[in-house]
């Protein structure tokens, strides 16, 4: 009879879960990083007792991601621009809006990936408008994911969003 080692505790499915100091010398950074990637939302976790472990999957495409962004992502930054002017000019009516939204979508997407994703959003509205402006126009692969997930339907009007998208082709 084999004893497990932690080896073994650490796989599931045939999958590596590493430490963040594992996953730091893997990415040649330091192991604050790779908890400031996990916090961010850049770097999914699982909780170990009291420790934060990262599939080695994650990290591979976190390591390997690139920084080009698609056309759709080009488009949705676009319309992310407009909806931070919304915000600008009106901050309390759009998050009043995106937060209606934000409860029919988490009604929807109660668990999963969007969930967590939904649950930034919510964290975001119910923070300072400078985060959530930032959060809305970074190049970032955090905000990338976020404007894939967007609670701000319907803060442009159809005009405003065909004018945007008539622009950015």
């Amino acid at each position: 009879m084999r004893t497990a080692t932690i080896d073994d505790a650490l796989r599931r499915d045939g999958e590596d879960l590493l430490t963040t100091g594992e996953a730091a010398r893997l990415l040649g950074v330091s192991r604050q990083h790779v908890v400031d990637l996990t916090a961010r939302g850049d770097l999914p976790y699982e909780t170990v007792g009291t420790h934060r472990r990262v599939r080695r999957r994650d990290l591979e495409r976190v390591r390997f991601s690139t920084s080009r962004v698609s056309a759709d992502q080009r488009r949705a930054l676009r319309l992310a621009y407009a909806v931070a002017g919304k915000i600008a000019q009106d901050p309390d009516g759009v998050r009043r809006q995106a937060q209606q939204n934000l409860t029919a979508l988490r009604a929807r997407h109660a668990r999963g990936r969007p969930a967590v994703w939904l649950a930034q959003w919510q964290d975001l509205l119910d923070g300072p408008v400078d985060d959530l402006l930032d959060a809305l126009t970074s190049p970032s692969q955090r905000s990338r994911e976020l404007r894939q997930n967007s609670p701000f339907a319907g803060v442009l009007t159809e005009d405003e969003r065909a004018a945007v998208l008539r622009e950015a082709r």
